[in-house]
């Protein structure tokens, strides 16, 4: 369905991340190629939800409480780049 970009700043952030933080981040990848990405951000396991301010036009979904991805939709839901996995400041 979805063709899903990891960038390289996202790919080594993603190597830094918790093994399960991995795992979850390939589960979500596999999901938006298989099923598309609007089925899967209707699903509330990964609480995707759109960012405001200087992050206008890119989402979010949370890998667990404290690791976010950062995503953005290029061509319509056709293809998305990962932009970042980072750990969120509370």
């Amino acid at each position: 369905m979805a063709q899903v970009h990891v960038t390289s700043k996202a790919n080594k952030q993603l190597l830094k991340a918790p093994h399960h933080v991995q795992n979850k981040f390939r589960g979500w990848r596999d999901a938006v190629q298989t099923v598309g990405l609007l089925s899967v951000r209707r699903s509330v396991g990964f609480h995707d939800e759109p960012l405001k301010g200087d992050r206008q036009g890119q989402r979010s979904i949370r890998l667990n409480k404290q690791w976010r991805t950062i995503y953005q939709e290029m061509n319509g839901v056709l293809e998305v780049i990962v932009l970042e996995v980072t750990p969120h400041d509370y």
